[in-house]
């Protein structure tokens, strides 16, 4: 493995760089400002105005779609940039060294998953109703699959019904953390459920198209993460009411839900590692600056040597995550998701919990401003500790790893599935 990074990462590096200190960071106050108009003026659940200013600005610096990988982008007829998931991870850390950029960039989760797997699972009317119309940034979309009265953790209990009627499939559930569906712009779900309870354990599920002003589509509130309702953008809880959509909208064929999920989850689970390690990193810049400012008990904070300690503890780990993320990107563009199954479960394990403990330590420095919203710190933490949740508990993915590094001593775990999760 070559540890430097492409010519064309680097330029594209640079080129993000310079975005993010001209409209990026000077407008993170503004951000927040505009939220809160929004919310005084009854209109929380809209979106940010100058979200939509810097889209623009995006597109027209070619940072945009820099997530589409080539195999996606000649299927769906677009340009994208192309990238490797390598040469995507240092763009994505980048992106996630402040909570909304990504959006900026049409790089932001769940919509990105969404794109790559109508791309190559949808056919070509469903990449032309949905896939462009997200790859030009006009609607967004969320993905249904976490349900509140099963423990979603293990999918196969998901108990959403897609039962077939005619030409229609009916659909009937409860969904909850539905993240994206609480903007007005979210006009699809990708939404998984039973279509045959009774075929084999993993050929019972499908995943279907459900345009979102489809009649009996219910969105009841959003659900607040640690205090946060992460507006206009949400975790929703909502209703399929004998929702009925075409047949045609059945994502690569009935029974093949699970099939989907696999594919989806390599790109989805490690871009949010490559966020993090971002997050962690501002996290880090944050905490030398403040530690090296402030005085107390006659002496700087960073002449403290239990600040000293974290900090070289955070330099340790940050890299350290670094570093396996990249293997990961590395073996799903070398020998794909499958063989990579293993460093992907176990970078999902250890970026959000490094992020949770490198998150702490500056918010420690910070007193209690490091907990208020004069800070990213605070959210950030959350951020990282909702992690360890989404895409699976922290426990789901060590027992895969435990059976597959088994496996290579018994038969015990040989033929372990690969963690097909959402939330508890």
């Amino acid at each position: 493995m070559d540890f430097d990074y492409s010519p064309k990462t680097k330029e594209l590096q640079a080129r993000l760089l310079r975005f993010m200190d001209a409209h990026i960071y000077p407008n993170e106050a503004v951000f927040q400002q505009q939220l809160e108009a929004n919310t005084q003026a009854g209109k929380r659940w809209t979106p940010v105005p100058l979200l939509e200013t810097l889209k623009d600005k995006a597109k027209e610096a070619g940072l945009w779609n820099l997530f589409l990988p080539q195999d996606s982008a000649e299927i769906a007829g677009v340009q994208g940039a192309g990238l490797t998931n390598q040469e995507y991870a240092p763009l994505a850390e980048i992106m996630g060294r402040v909570g909304w950029a990504s959006e900026v960039f049409n790089c932001s989760a769940p919509d990105t998953g969404n794109m790559e797997t109508i791309a190559r699972y949808g056919t070509a009317e469903h990449r032309e109703k949905w896939l462009k119309p997200l790859l030009n940034g006009d609607i967004r979309s969320a993905f249904a699959m976490t349900e509140p009265e099963v423990a979603s953790s293990d999918a196969t209990n998901i108990c959403t019904r897609i039962e077939r009627q005619g030409d229609e499939y009916v659909i009937n559930g409860h969904k909850w953390w539905i993240s994206g569906a609480g903007d007005p712009r979210c006009a699809v779900y990708i939404t998984m459920g039973k279509t045959d309870p009774e075929a084999a354990k993993h050929s019972q599920q499908s995943m279907v198209l459900v345009p979102a002003d489809t009649p009996g589509v219910r969105v009841v509130r959003p659900l607040t993460v640690f205090g946060y309702d992460d507006a206009p953008h949400g975790h929703m809880e909502m209703y399929f009411e004998n929702v009925r959509v075409p047949v045609s909208n059945v994502l690569l064929g009935e029974g093949r839900g699970f099939e989907i999920a696999q594919g989806r989850l390599g790109p989805g689970r490690i871009h949010h590692c490559m966020r993090l390690i971002g997050q962690a990193e501002r996290a880090l810049e944050l905490m030398c600056q403040r530690a090296s400012s402030r005085v107390a008990f006659g002496k700087t904070i960073a002449q403290q040597t239990v600040t000293q300690e974290r900090i070289a503890e955070a330099r340790c780990r940050i890299d350290m995550a670094r570093l396996l993320t990249l293997k990961a990107a590395w073996m799903m563009d070398t020998v794909g998701n499958k063989v990579a199954r293993t460093e992907i479960a176990m970078i999902k394990v250890v970026a959000p919990k490094l992020a949770s403990a490198v998150f702490a330590w500056p918010m420690q420095v910070h007193g209690g401003g490091g907990m208020s919203q004069d800070f990213p710190l605070a959210h950030a933490y959350t951020t990282a500790r909702t992690l360890r949740f989404a895409d699976g508990p922290d426990e789901v993915h060590r027992n895969a790893i435990a059976k597959w590094e088994l496996g290579k001593y018994s038969s015990y775990g040989r033929d372990a599935q690969v963690p097909i999760t959402r939330g508890a």
